[in-house]
């Protein structure tokens, strides 16, 4: 009963720009934590940024400067904005959510950065 939608994805040249959203069924407001993880083909999982229900945020260290987590309540969504994209940064991006000690995942949109 708890879904998340993201949306964004899709391919770019090295050095630009995207914009990913996650779009929560319920108030985000519900969530200790809402935020990113990416996984590229033949690897693991890997955390990517998370903002909490206080408003701060965290990210790995190979996006920060780059990559920016936000939030609009009013609307239920949070966002990744992604600037000065890298290869490395292909992967399919999915959202997660902390809700009551549980893990909400959505279905994963797909970045892909050409060179």
């Amino acid at each position: 009963q708890v879904q998340l939608v993201e949306s964004g994805g899709g391919l770019v040249q090295a050095g630009g720009s995207l914009r990913l959203s996650c779009a929560a069924s319920r108030s985000i407001f519900s969530f200790n934590g809402l935020g990113w993880h990416r996984q590229a083909p033949g690897k693991q999982r890997e955390w990517v940024a998370t903002i909490y229900s206080g408003g701060r945020t965290n990210s790995v260290d190979s996006v920060k400067g780059r990559f920016t987590i936000s939030r609009d309540n009013a609307k239920n969504t949070v966002y990744l904005q992604m600037n000065s994209l890298k290869p490395q940064d292909t992967a399919v991006y999915y959202c997660n959510g902390i809700l009551g000690g549980n893990d909400y995942w959505g279905q994963g949109t797909q970045v892909t950065v050409s060179s």
